[in-house]
């Protein structure tokens, strides 16, 4: 956790589902699994959000929300997949409104599967996806070098 800079922020979002998966994201912030132990820190607005949640599995009438939230977030951004349907749209799979998992709107970078998923599962799943965010704001940060780099073998 020595690559976490500042306190990551997460918004969550529940796309349809039967409300277990949500359940869990709450108890992870309850004093038993406490989240923000690591800082964690629990936004309604996603211009100040770094890890974007996601329960349950996409429909059309979410689709346009979902893809909303994830635009408005600012670069670097992780999005969590959490339980089985908004990783592949679960025991809704076969349902005529239900598109599958979130991954059919918006890229995920970290799944985290069950039925409902365990709040330890859940907090394994965001401090993941804290890794991938240190990897994005490397990744962010070589960028301008790189192109000042370009800038001065030109030049010379």
């Amino acid at each position: 956790m020595s690559y976490v800079t500042k306190s990551p922020w997460i918004i969550h979002y529940d796309g349809s589902s039967c409300n277990g998966c949500d359940i869990e994201v709450l108890a992870c912030l309850t004093p038993m699994y406490d989240v923000e132990r690591f800082g964690i820190i629990n936004t309604g607005n996603p211009k100040h959000a770094d890890i974007f949640l996601v329960t349950g599995s996409v429909n059309e009438q979410n689709i346009k929300v979902v893809q909303q939230i994830y635009e408005q977030m600012p670069e670097p951004k992780v999005v969590v997949a959490i339980g089985i349907c908004a990783t592949s749209g679960g025991v809704f799979k076969e349902c005529y409104n239900v598109m599958g998992g979130i991954d059919t709107v918006i890229p995920v970078d970290v799944y985290v599967p069950g039925c409902a998923a365990r709040p330890e599962a859940i907090i394994d799943g965001v401090v993941k996806g804290l890794g991938v965010l240190a990897e994005k704001r490397a990744a962010m940060d070589k960028k301008p070098v790189a192109a000042a780099e370009v800038k001065e073998k030109e030049e010379a």
